[in-house]
């Protein structure tokens, strides 16, 4: 039979303690495993579809990056592994600057 041990009292942190005398875990977000590495300049937790727009914004850069490098729409969308309609919207979407 397991011993019984009376559960210790939680210690009460004033609110107003110095940063430096308080541990924090730094545990990153689903993008970067640790918040103070980050190089994103906003966190993507501030805004509610942030990790979203983050996705969104990367993927992209990257259709603009392959068409300035002369792919073609079909084999930016087999690169990427989306649809090529998919590739047009992005370009629409890039093109029209909305938003």
């Amino acid at each position: 039979m397991k011993a019984h041990r009376p559960k210790q009292p939680e210690r009460h942190v004033p609110p107003d303690r110095e940063p430096e005398l308080t541990h924090y875990e730094d545990t990153g977000c689903v993008l970067f495993p640790s918040c103070l590495r980050c190089p994103l300049p906003r966190c993507v937790y501030e805004d509610p579809r942030g990790v979203q727009h983050y996705l969104r914004q990367t993927r992209d850069r990257e259709v603009l990056r392959l068409v300035g490098e002369g792919y073609s729409v079909p084999e930016v969308a087999a690169r990427l592994g989306i649809s090529r309609r998919h590739v047009f919207r992005i370009l629409r979407r890039l093109r029209d600057g909305s938003r």
